[in-house]
């Protein structure tokens, strides 16, 4: 009994204390899928993504969403607490039965010695008769200490990495509009007439592309984070890049600046990060739409941007193999983290995977995931 009491008391402890590490101060991805922090932001998610469908579409809803992403994280630092304090407390009660020392104390006196010890209050009103037990007091207290310490230093690590991927979404509301479309930022680089402006601002994505690749890889949390601006998301701002890039590609002849294949990478590459941190799977199948956007006024601002551009069918198929490919992605990272998206469609004549646009409104209004 004691020795089991012992054994689950540890197990507890060093499971905390890994999943803290690994969170906190290991800077890479962890493969391992038994972890504390994975299971709870997956049952925390579902309960308060569940409770926010019960709101109607609007503020209020993408207000209650906004709160989960900090909550969270206060949250998981009291669960990691109370593990600890829970585990400690059952190390106290378990060496009191293996050792034999009188007078004995109940697992609440345990739990009481474990939470003053964790958070260093010194009360001493409940103290351990054995040398192992104040032994297990020091070690738990300079534990808490740490713990705390080290949360302390984490939250504005984590708000820096927030910030810097916010930063660059005022600047795409400024050429793309709010909420942002590729038609409304080609149609700005075409009034301005510099293609390399738009090179130099696909070459910022990708920068903005490959630090979200490095901070949602190791805080995979930061997924849940909404932007502090209303109309704006990371997911929109990258679902523009990638459409941006795809129209840049499909329609030049010679594929066009090779800066856009680069941002075109990256981005995709963040998608597939964010997917597999939160264990998203792709919506393939005939009922989800390829977004293709191919008007005139596209069309207009990629001659302009780019002369000679085509918009045969061979640019067609291209654009609709290249959008193929993070269309799926994107809307399963719309549906499950609930981030709407603005519908941006042009039926193109003549190719038959393509929904019209009302179908696709449609489908995405029920979900919750259009935003006009």
């Amino acid at each position: 009994m004691a020795s089991s009491l012992a054994f689950i008391g540890f197990v507890l402890v060093l499971a905390t204390l890994l999943d803290a590490f690994e969170v906190v101060l290991l800077p890479r991805p962890v493969r391992r899928r038994f972890r504390v922090n994975r299971f709870f932001f997956r049952w925390a998610w579902a309960a308060w993504s569940w409770t926010a469908m019960r709101f109607p579409r609007g503020r209020r809803r993408e207000d209650f969403i906004g709160v989960f992403g900090p909550l969270s994280m206060v949250s998981l630092f009291s669960t990691w607490a109370i593990f600890l304090i829970v585990g400690f407390g059952l190390l106290h009660w378990a060496l009191q039965l293996i050792t034999g020392s009188l007078p004995m104390i109940s697992v609440t006196e345990a739990m009481v010695v474990s939470g003053d010890a964790f958070f260093t209050l010194g009360y001493g009103d409940v103290v351990p008769h054995h040398a192992s037990g104040r032994l297990l007091v020091i070690l738990e207290a300079g534990t808490g200490f740490g713990f705390i310490a080290l949360i302390i230093a984490y939250l504005p690590v984590l708000y820096q990495h927030f910030s810097r991927r916010d930063y660059q979404l005022i600047d795409l509301s400024a050429r793309a509009g709010t909420p942002p479309t590729a038609e409304a930022l080609l149609q700005w680089h075409a009034a301005a007439g510099d293609l390399n402006a738009l090179t130099q601002w696909l070459r910022d994505w990708e920068i903005w592309a490959s630090d979200l690749v490095e901070s949602h890889s190791a805080y995979p949390m930061l997924a849940f984070y909404r932007s502090q601006h209303e109309g704006h998301s990371w997911l929109a701002a990258l679902s523009v890049v990638l459409d941006t890039c795809s129209l840049i590609i499909s329609n030049a002849r010679d594929g066009g600046p090779p800066q856009a294949a680069a941002t075109f990478s990256a981005a995709q590459r963040v998608l597939n990060v964010v997917m597999g941190s939160l264990e998203v799977k792709r919506l393939d199948g005939a009922d989800q739409p390829v977004t293709v956007l191919a008007s005139s006024s596209t069309a207009c601002a990629l001659e302009a941007l780019m002369p000679g551009s085509t918009r045969d069918s061979e640019a067609t198929a291209c654009l609709v193999r290249l959008q193929g490919a993070y269309r799926p992605s994107v809307l399963a990272l719309s549906d499950y983290l609930l981030i709407p998206l603005p519908v941006q469609l042009t039926t193109t004549p003549g190719v038959r995977t393509l929904e019209s646009r009302s179908q696709v409104v449609n489908q995405l209004t029920e979900r919750g995931l259009y935003e006009d």
